[in-house]
């Protein structure tokens, strides 16, 4: 086995532990919730999952060490992060919730946004970068192998987290916005939700 079954087990708990934490991809997931019901909330988990296995590619190939290493191409995919949560935030204000308002939105966008909002930010593979190589044994062959690996543990993990955490969102936003001063209210949270991770984004800097 190209990973020590030993090392997997130690690895398992702390990727666990890692998907458990509430963190950007949580609230981005419970954001969709909120805005679009539940099928919507899974299909988001489901963009950032893929998203995520973009970057755990990128940095087993060895390509998160040149965004690392170059200050003017991170900040130039944070800003790109940055304004397309913005863009969110104002879509979502534009948009009524509910069907009785507005079509529903489609999983297929959902899933597009998950994922773009995952690979543009290169927080996510310096992290990546930082945590995957202490479980790394080069002497058992491919490191990217390795990296994989590992990754779709972390992937799989944050699917079934971030999807269950969205699905209680979906399910009570969508009971919440047959009232119109609730949807507004939703949605006036879920695009605050999407301005808070903006606003993150924007005052990260490289490790």
């Amino acid at each position: 086995m190209i990973v020590d079954p030993l090392t997997l087990a130690a690895f398992v708990p702390a990727a666990l532990a890692l998907n458990l934490t509430p963190g950007a991809d949580m609230m981005f997931c419970l954001a969709q919730g909120m805005r679009g019901g539940p099928r919507p909330a899974v299909a988001a988990s489901a963009g950032i999952s893929a998203g995520s296995m973009v970057n755990v590619t990128l940095a087993g190939a060895g390509l998160g060490a040149i965004v690392a290493s170059l200050p003017w191409l991170f900040d130039a995919i944070r800003w790109a992060g940055v304004a397309y949560l913005l863009w969110l935030a104002a879509r979502t204000l534009r948009t009524p919730l509910g069907a009785a308002h507005a079509p529903a939105v489609h999983p297929a966008r959902a899933f597009r946004d998950g994922f773009l909002v995952n690979i543009s930010n290169p927080k996510v593979i310096l992290f990546i970068l930082a945590f995957l190589p202490q479980f790394v044994d080069p002497a058992r062959g491919s490191v990217l192998a390795q990296f994989l690996i590992l990754g779709s543990v972390i992937g799989l993990g944050g699917f079934v987290v971030n999807a269950a955490v969205g699905l209680g969102a979906g399910g009570i936003g969508r009971a919440l916005a047959r009232d119109r001063r609730v949807e507004r209210g939703l949605r006036w949270a879920s695009a605050s939700v999407f301005g808070i991770l903006a606003a993150r984004l924007a005052w990260d800097r490289a490790a």
